[in-house]
């Protein structure tokens, strides 16, 4: 049976990145990687990984593909937190009536969400 090994995040600076989702996620660089990518994974021991890779694809402003990151508590505190890291709010057109997240642009443009304590 196949596992899911990591989530992979193109960017354009590998180190400015591996910075960003270091601090956000809490998660460390493994001994993998070199300038061109690298594997993250939780400090935390549950295994779970994101990985970087070097890309020069453009950011979408729509993305099939995005993470959801789950805030433990108020989802404003991580937002703020976050922002403080790099990251900066989007100006996010599909937003619901009364929307339960927010969506959020890392150091390389993409988009990703912030949610209450779900998970």
């Amino acid at each position: 049976m196949l596992r899911l090994g990591s989530t992979v995040i193109g960017v354009q600076d590998v180190a400015r990145a591996t910075a960003f989702w270091s601090a956000a996620l809490d998660f460390a660089p493994t001994s993998e990687g070199d300038e061109t990518w690298i594997i993250l994974e939780a400090t935390d021991g549950t295994g779970k990984r994101i990985s970087l890779a070097l890309s020069e694809t453009p950011v979408q402003v729509h993305p099939r593909i995005h993470l959801d990151l789950y805030a433990p508590g108020d989802k404003t505190v991580e937002v703020e937190r976050l922002k403080k890291l790099g990251a900066v709010e989007v100006d996010w057109d599909l937003y619901p009536d009364d929307p339960d997240f927010y969506v959020l642009a890392d150091t390389e443009g993409n988009r990703f969400c912030v949610i209450d304590g779900a998970g």
